[in-house]
């Protein structure tokens, strides 16, 4: 089979790019492994596994804190990332780009420093898509402080009821939080839209960037979000660092997450002032290692395109569905126009575990289960599904492969 139409119109050449991946030359079960559970995770290429390398051997030093070379050239490093990423999302300056270890901790963030603000009786609005992250950092806060979480419905196609979500603000209403794609719908959320009805009630807007930040062109500026989180590992890069990007009203206005060294100005047993911004919320010694690694990564993504990328995972996904649906019994779970290159489904009454682990026999790596998105399971009124999902690496001959088996394993258990 021929590789989609997008790589040569895009002058990318996939197998080209599939040589950055060692890992993809793996077999599993003595076949070859055809890896879409990139939404979960991504594979890491070698240039950055290289930058890895680099700072290991020769930059390894605390950063921010120590006046010799090594220390400077690793601060250096670390900064330059900050200023990476600060680009890569058009944010208005660097005081707004937060390293963080994940989407998770980003959100977390946001929950209990804003979340100290909130009082008795508050409302947040959120989406049934949420992943599990965007739900329970809020219920943590509202066990403490009682506060109700308001939730956007979705038409079954998986698009979110834009009615609905404007006539759940009241007066009460003080925070929204929202996936910009969901993981496991591919639904895209018109985020920029809904951040403009929250703010015209004076509402502010965290956005779940994880599943859009490796697929589509994120432009805080643009969206006017006053949060957005997302994370390395999900982008071609390394595991354990994230961003938080905030505006810098509410990051001044916020109380800090975690208390330590470096985002401290000065210290007494009497009282403790804290750093400007962003260190105020970069407590201890960061990831400086990986932090310098996602660097290399965002430059991987720039140097092939995110517009090119989304054109290859669509074709990707397009193939996909068009091979599934020959399959009967099939029911596919989010269908929403200009969905991302995710496709989650069931065949008949077979157990979405069982499906993966017999893909998986053959070679095929697809993730299964709730997806941390148990309200949403119970909105389509299943326990779980069965998802792929795509990156650059990826080929149409992939999604034959995984096709063909999805149809075997189908055949063997309905």
């Amino acid at each position: 089979m021929t590789q989609s139409p997008c790589d040569n119109h895009n002058n990318m050449d996939i197998n080209k790019i599939r040589e950055d991946y060692p890992i993809l030359q793996r077999h599993i079960e003595g076949r070859p492994l055809v890896y879409l559970d990139n939404a979960a995770t991504s594979q890491t290429p070698r240039s950055v596994v290289e930058a890895i390398d680099q700072m290991y051997y020769h930059y390894k030093a605390n950063v921010h804190r120590g006046v010799h070379t090594l220390s400077q050239e690793a601060t250096d490093m670390v900064e330059l990332t900050r200023e990476k990423v600060r680009a890569f999302i058009n944010a208005g300056s660097v005081e707004e780009v937060i390293f963080t270890r994940g989407t998770t901790e980003g959100i977390n963030l946001v929950a209990s420093s804003f979340g100290q603000m909130l009082e008795n009786g508050d409302e947040i609005i959120v989406t049934v898509m949420e992943h599990h992250s965007n739900i329970v950092p809020w219920q943590l806060i509202g066990q403490r402080k009682r506060v109700t979480l308001r939730v956007v419905p979705i038409d079954d196609s998986g698009q979110v009821d834009l009615e609905a979500y404007e006539d759940l603000f009241s007066d009460n209403t003080r925070f929204v939080a929202l996936a910009h794609v969901s993981n496991v719908l591919g639904t895209v959320n018109p985020v920029k839209q809904m951040i403009a009805i929250a703010h015209r009630h004076g509402v502010p807007v965290l956005i779940d960037g994880a599943q859009a930040a490796p697929h589509v062109k994120v432009d805080v500026l643009d969206l006017d979000c006053d949060f957005y989180a997302f994370s390395s590992h999900k982008m071609y890069g390394p595991a354990g660092v994230g961003i938080l990007y905030g505006k810098r009203y509410w990051l001044e206005k916020m109380p800090p997450y975690q208390g330590g060294g470096e985002m401290i100005g000065q210290v007494s047993f009497e009282r403790t002032t804290f750093a400007d911004l962003p260190f105020k919320f970069e407590a201890g010694t960061p990831d400086f290692v990986d932090i310098a690694a996602f660097g290399a990564a965002i430059d991987y993504i720039q140097g092939l395109g995110i517009e090119n990328i989304a054109a290859h995972e669509h074709e990707l996904l397009r193939a996909a569905v068009e091979g599934l649906n020959t399959i009967d019994g099939i029911r596919f779970f989010g269908t929403a126009p200009g969905k991302s290159g995710v496709v989650s489904f069931l065949v008949g009454d077979i157990n979405s575990y069982d499906m993966g682990l017999l893909l998986d026999k053959l070679g095929i790596a697809v993730r299964t289960g709730h997806h941390c998105a148990q309200p949403l399971m119970a909105r389509y009124g299943v326990t779980g599904m069965v998802r792929a999902s795509f990156a650059v690496y990826n080929t149409l001959d992939e999604v034959a492969a995984f096709v063909a088996a999805t149809h075997r394993v189908a055949a063997m258990l309905q």
